[in-house]
Order: C-alpha cells, then structure tokens, then sequence
C-alpha cells in the first residue's frame, strides 16, 4: 500500500501556501481526483483504491476527502480520510495522497494535507495513521506508530515509514491497525 506520490521536492510550478485553495471533493471532482492519481503515481492502483473506498460505505467520510485546487482552478493535490480501527477504537487512515506532477514540490500536497487534517480534527477524530514517505509527514506532526503509541501495522511495514498523529492531543489507542478492506491488507 502506498500513500503518497513523489514527495515535494524542489519542482514543478512556483507556489506559496497561500495559493493553493484546499476545499472539500465534490461529486464533479471525481474525474480530477482520478487523473491526479493517475498521473502521481504513473498505474491506477491509488485511483482505484479511491474509487473503491467510495464504494465502502464503513470507510468512506463524507468531509474527509480533499482537494487543492491550483490558482487556475484545476484540481491539483488531492488527501483522503477513511475510516480504520486502532484495536477496537475508531481511526482514520490517511492515503491516497497524490498531486499532479507538475504541481510536485510548490506546496500543494502539504496544503491539502494541511486541510484535510483541520477537518478530521474539526469532525471529532483522535488518530491519524499514514503509511508513507518518513521525511515528508513528520512536518504535519507524525511520528513512529509502533514505538511512540504501541500502534502495529496489519503486515511488516518499516517501522520508520508506518506513522501516526494525535489529532486531538489525547494519547491514541494501542493496537493492530485493521484498514478498510479496499486497502488488502487482510
């Protein structure tokens, strides 16, 4: 399972947090959301799991899907939230993330991602997980899943790149993280 397209790097067109306009999916979004996928990681799977999690109505959050539109008004980033569990508690997972390779490293990832996470917290939620790149989340406020709150992954991912975020400041759950079945995860 991967979470993310090409971390920002130093590409792309110029931009400052500012110009990005993170809003919430809307059913027009759905093609966009799709190329962006498409496109930031170069085969279908993260569209496809988008889509599927669309289809599952245990995981899907209405709010928790995310696009940042580019200052034209293309969607250009897009970050999804769906339901997970903690053990028994509930949590949210964080991925697909994916930006349009021409919008790569000017802000756009971080400012959905930014959004996104505002909004999980503004719902109510407590945990965040992300399986991803380890030197990208860690600026959202992401740390070791396994050795910070006892958080396990449902099969052997490195430790350094299976990561967690208290949304809510509280100490997370302790547990094997179950994904939706989208994920495959078993």
């Amino acid at each position: 399972m991967s979470s993310t397209g090409t971390p920002e790097g130093a590409h792309g067109h110029e931009g400052t947090p500012g110009t990005w306009r993170p809003r919430p999916e809307t059913t027009a979004d759905r093609p966009a959301v799709r190329r962006i996928h498409l496109a930031a990681f170069g085969e279908p799977g993260e569209a496809d799991l988008v889509d599927a999690l669309r289809r599952d109505p245990a995981a899907w959050l209405p709010g928790l899907s995310r696009v940042a539109d580019a200052p034209d008004g293309t969607p250009a980033a897009h970050a999804l939230l769906t339901r997970c569990q903690v053990g028994e508690e509930p949590a949210v997972a964080l991925a697909p993330c994916g930006v349009l390779p021409a919008y790569q490293g000017c802000g756009a990832g971080a400012a959905v991602i930014r959004a996104l996470l505002a909004a999980a917290r503004a719902a109510g939620e407590r945990t965040a997980i992300v399986l991803g790149h380890p030197a990208y989340y860690p600026r959202f406020g992401f740390v070791p899943a396994a050795s910070r709150y006892g958080i396990l992954p449902p099969q052997p991912w490195p430790e350094e790149a299976f990561l967690a975020l208290s949304l809510d400041g509280s100490p997370p759950p302790r547990g094997t993280v179950r994904y939706a079945a989208a994920f495959g995860t078993g």
